[in-house]
């Protein structure tokens, strides 16, 4: 008589997934799944500062939230110097208004290149992949400890 097999329940309570890089999604010190924890750290300053003070054993949340508050503060400075160079330009008769055009097409270039990068950053976040935004990446990593 052979041996009964065991049946194997799909959908085991205490079954934890794992991302495709093989880190297991685990609750958060938020109590949201890792994944869905970066995702939303991913939302440039707000997120990022929320998510980096909430989340203390994450360092998957936590390298999100600290690329967010970094790509976030140079987001918001650009549009700050770009706001007083405007207003520099501006105020030249004639050939301000021209350089302003100008100007304004470059902000409108760099502003769809930072949305592009925070979807990116937030698909990748949600599907569990940790993912550095150019030069920003490197940094985050080291002000969040180096080791991940």
């Amino acid at each position: 008589m052979p041996d009964p097999v065991d049946p194997i329940d799909p959908v085991a309570p205490n079954a934890i997934p794992v991302y495709e890089s093989g880190t297991p999604s685990h609750p958060t010190t938020t109590g949201l799944p890792s994944n869905v924890a970066a995702a939303l750290a991913c939302f440039p300053l707000v997120g990022g500062i929320i998510f980096y003070v909430l989340e203390k054993r994450d360092s998957f949340v936590r390298f999100y939230a600290m690329q967010s508050i970094i790509f976030g503060a140079a987001w918001f400075l650009f549009g700050l110097v770009w706001r007083i160079f405007l207003s520099i330009l501006a105020s030249i008769p004639v050939i301000g208004v021209i350089f302003a055009f100008l100007l304004w097409l470059v902000w409108a270039a760099v502003n769809v290149v930072f949305l592009i990068v925070l979807i990116i950053a937030i698909v990748k976040a949600f599907s569990g992949v940790r993912w550095d935004i150019p030069y920003v990446g490197p940094m985050a990593r080291k002000q969040v400890g180096g080791s991940l």
